[in-house]
């Protein structure tokens, strides 16, 4: 089977993505899914404290993530890497800050993401792309950087 390309793979997961309501929910939640997921790898605690910092799941992740992305688009994996960075600063400031701990916060708001997904879904009329393809988990934040690349005439 041949390798899909990052346009195959953004035209694919648009398919299901065409009622205007469903694309507003999307650039609402899953910015705030990544970000969630970040900071639930955030929480993890370090298995040798004195050696891994805070957040050494999130960063190890962000890198294998990096990975996914590059061998789809360089410059995608350059957007991304900054998406994932602005979610590692909130992380990091929201675990110092935040009355409440980072992982009840990111479980709250990831709980009601997906239940906007879904709606989305609903008014769409089509299922999420990812139950056929999990991939399609990673394709949706690259669909929404595509739309941005492509306003500020940034090539894949």
């Amino acid at each position: 089977m041949a390798t899909r390309s990052i346009h195959d793979w953004l035209a694919e997961y648009g398919v299901s993505h065409q009622h205007p309501t469903n694309k507003l929910i999307h650039w609402i939640c899953v910015p705030t899914i990544y970000c969630c997921v970040v900071a639930l790898l955030w929480s993890i605690p370090s298995p040798l404290p004195d050696a891994l910092p805070r957040g050494w799941a999130a960063m190890l992740t962000a890198l294998l993530v990096a990975l996914f992305y590059v061998r789809l688009s360089v410059s995608l994996m350059v957007g991304m890497a900054l998406f994932t960075s602005l979610c590692l600063l909130l992380c990091d400031v929201l675990d110092r800050t935040a009355p409440w701990p980072l992982w009840s916060i990111a479980v709250a708001l990831f709980v009601a993401a997906w239940i906007g997904q879904f709606y989305g879904h609903k008014v769409e009329g089509r299922k999420p792309s990812f139950l056929d393809d999990l991939q399609f988990l990673m394709i949706g934040p690259a669909w929404l950087m595509s739309f941005l690349y492509k306003r500020y005439g940034i090539g894949l």
